[in-house]
């Protein structure tokens, strides 16, 4: 018999709970692996993810930024502001739409999103040494499982159609 105590309020087993706080303990564990990181570069952690998504994608909207980094567009706009006075951003209004504000990497951003990848690569080099490739393999499968999973029901509260539902 299942105490009390191992059900959520819509009764889902304590084993998805642990799950949860697991999760909770990757992102602190990734936030405090990320601090280092921007700390080695003397560099806010908070514009070392802009810097990383700008060299993997390339020129991209604000929108986008936000949208990629799943913050709020004020959160993302802050953050390429701290990065364009430093300049290592640099921002353009769109010829087609002049709503649309682009960013993209000045030759100073590719240089510190070079040194934060390396230095990513670094630490994940040194974290997950002993592991082998089906363990990394078995683990990225279930991480992004649960990135679908927690996605597809924060969407499914995001559709047009469900804004009523939680007015």
């Amino acid at each position: 018999m299942t105490s009390h105590s191992s059900r959520t309020p819509s009764g889902t087993e304590a084993p998805a709970v642990a799950l949860v706080s697991a999760l909770q303990s990757l992102s602190r564990a990734q936030r405090e692996a990320a601090a280092h990181i921007a700390q080695e570069l003397d560099w806010p952690r908070s514009g070392v993810p802009v810097l990383h998504l700008l060299a993997r994608c390339g020129p991209v909207s604000l929108t986008d930024v936000a949208a990629h980094l799943r913050v709020d567009l004020s959160v993302a706009s802050r953050q390429v502001s701290t990065l364009a006075d430093a300049g290592y951003v640099v921002r353009t209004v769109d010829a087609e739409d002049r709503r649309v504000r682009t960013v993209e990497l000045t030759a100073a951003g590719r240089a510190l999103a070079a040194e934060a990848s390396s230095a990513y690569t670094n630490l994940i080099d040194r974290a997950f040494g002993a592991w082998s490739p089906e363990d990394l393999a078995a683990a990225t499968r279930t991480l992004n499982r649960l990135v679908d999973t927690i996605g597809a029901d924060t969407a499914h509260r995001r559709s047009p159609q469900n804004q009523q539902e939680f007015a």
